[in-house]
């Protein structure tokens, strides 16, 4: 196949670079609380849901 350049034209110009997006303060508060909850639900909701389990263990086990 052949393409024939001259054709073309010349090249567009590159997109100008786009600058860097930031986070308000108060989103960077919301994010840091929204991260601090997940890693405490990490630690805290297996102890929660095995206390579950195990209280329908215990209720239909009949004891």
């Amino acid at each position: 196949m052949f393409l024939d350049e001259k054709k073309l034209g010349p090249r567009p110009e590159p997109w100008p670079a786009r600058p860097q997006r930031r986070l308000s303060p108060r989103a960077e508060k919301a994010v840091m609380a929204i991260i601090f909850f997940n890693l405490l639900m990490m630690l805290v909701a297996p102890l929660g849901g095995a206390t579950i389990v195990q209280g329908f263990l215990a209720l239909f086990s009949g004891f």
